[in-house]
């Protein structure tokens, strides 16, 4: 058993998707944010700092925390502010490649692990019709980057170069690779509340 950090609705479908058992707590750790630190640097940082929140409240348990942004130009880009904000973010990734970093952290035990995974991702050219037909749908309006590349705006994207499920928000195989440094089976539980 692993409590994941995070309400993010993709991320909790990945697991299930690999039969991990876990239980959701949200952290309510205060994320950084901006383009003071490199993308890797950030999305670590802010995993770390959600997972240590919840480990602090439930010590007897492994935590997982993430957190994703979408980098292009020497900036980051979370979540649209608006409908607005989406259709600004998409217009400055048409016919463009950017890059998506997820940053995952698991606590066990009081000791933390860390990884960060990149993927680049690379959209067609869209229309200004194409993305206010897409914002009007809803669905990037709380997605990082204002794109889920698992639903609507799958047909905008002509080449993915690295992980698919990072994009999607969590890093499976770098995932399954960290539970092992960590001593975490993201598949049984550990016993009784232990963190063995």
């Amino acid at each position: 058993m692993i409590i994941l950090a995070s309400g993010s609705p993709r991320r909790r479908e990945l697991l299930e998707q690999i039969g991990a058992k876990f239980v959701v707590q949200v952290s309510d750790a205060a994320e950084e944010s901006g383009d003071a630190m490199a993308p890797q640097e950030l999305v670590k940082r802010n995993a770390i700092v959600k997972a240590e929140a919840v480990a602090s409240e439930h010590p007897e348990l492994p935590v997982l925390g993430a957190d994703t942004v979408v980098a292009l130009d020497g900036h980051t880009y979370g979540k649209p502010c608006d409908a607005e904000d989406a259709c600004r973010m998409l217009r400055l990734f048409a016919g463009r490649t950017h890059e998506v970093a997820t940053g995952i952290a698991i606590v066990n035990g009081g000791k933390v692990y860390a990884d960060v995974v990149t993927t680049k991702v690379t959209f067609a050219p869209l229309t200004d019709s194409e993305i206010q037909r897409y914002v009007a749908s809803k669905e990037p309006l709380d997605k990082a980057g204002a794109y889920a590349v698992q639903g609507l705006a799958a047909v905008f994207i002509e080449k993915l170069d690295g992980s698919y499920s990072n994009v999607v928000g969590l890093p499976l195989h770098a995932l399954a690779r960290l539970a092992g440094k960590a001593g975490v089976d993201l598949y049984g539980n550990h016993g009784e509340g232990s963190a063995r």
